[in-house]
């Protein structure tokens, strides 16, 4: 994996303002993905590997291909690829025991219902859960968002070198041409998803 075209900006948002701040840091040796990848299969005896909501931007010219998920919600639903023409797509990693996945959970639901109709979908991605477990989860925190049935690992292949194994939450904006547009590891800030998911808006 080349860093040459990949940019990691620690991102900060101001007391009571929608903008984010950016500190822009070249990416070279040991980067923070490949940081959770080895504590993930170091094992540790933990639920989850939790990052520490470090955001990557990747600019468009520097976007790779168009991510091929292909997979089946908790509903039945079958998605394709050609399901993430057009619309800006979130993809949260999450499970059910995760703590920080219950803290973020109320807030994805909150930017859920503020881009709906703005041409976002969002789509959680469940690792580990049984049908009914997930089911809990959403009946607990009000979510209307679907989320995929991901035990197999089908989707989390897919976006492989993004999402480290076993790092979770980990949250991913999909411009409107299917392609990783941004990236938070660990636990989402409602400011810095949100200034995200306009930017993507806008392109």
């Amino acid at each position: 994996m080349t860093h040459n075209n990949l940019t990691s900006r620690r991102s900060v948002l101001a007391a009571g303002g929608l903008a984010l701040t950016a500190l822009t840091v070249g990416l070279s040796g040991c980067t923070q993905e490949d940081a959770l990848a080895k504590q993930a299969r170091a094992g540790d005896n933990k639920n989850y590997v939790a990052g520490d909501g470090s955001v990557t931007e990747f600019a468009a010219a520097d976007r790779k291909d168009a991510i091929q998920v292909n997979g089946t919600l908790f509903n039945g639903t079958t998605v394709t690829p050609a399901d993430f023409q057009d619309k800006v797509t979130i993809l949260n990693f999450w499970f059910a025991a995760c703590a920080p996945c219950r803290v973020e959970a109320p807030i994805l639901e909150e930017l859920h219902q503020e881009f709906k109709d703005q041409g976002v979908q969002f789509f959680g991605v469940n690792l580990r859960d049984e049908k009914a477990t997930a089911e809990a989860f959403d009946k607990t925190f009000k979510l209307t968002y679907p989320s995929f049935d991901d035990k197999d690992g089908g989707v989390l292949l897919s976006v492989s070198g993004l999402v480290p194994p076993g790092a979770v939450p980990t949250t991913l904006v999909l411009d409107k041409q299917g392609r990783v547009a941004s990236r938070v590891l660990g636990e989402i800030q409602k400011g810095t998803l949100k200034a995200l998911i306009t930017a993507a808006v806008a392109e």
